[in-house]
């Protein structure tokens, strides 16, 4: 679980404070269950998905422009080290 700090408007606090307790719950509550509302609201937007793939393509490009570039720092893969040792009589 995470902590949030936020700072809200003296109106809309006391709005969420006033409706919090009308309805029996915590402010706490009661904001947990807005944002619940808010993200399942936009997760249904058609536009959504469109974003959520532009930015999984962009992270994939990132990623492979750090692994290409890891790769470049390390050189050609190369044999482990033989161990140098006395011939067996």
């Amino acid at each position: 679980m995470k902590t949030l700090a936020i700072r809200l408007e003296d109106e809309l606090h006391a709005r969420l404070t006033i409706l919090s307790k009308v309805s029996g719950q915590s402010v706490t509550d009661t904001i947990r269950t807005a944002l619940e509302e808010h993200l399942t609201g936009l997760a249904t937007q058609p536009d959504i998905a469109a974003k959520a793939q532009a930015l999984t393509d962009e992270i994939e490009r990132e990623a492979a422009e750090q692994l290409s570039a890891i790769k470049a720092l390390l050189g050609p893969a190369s044999k482990p080290a033989q161990r140098g040792g006395r011939a067996k009589s």
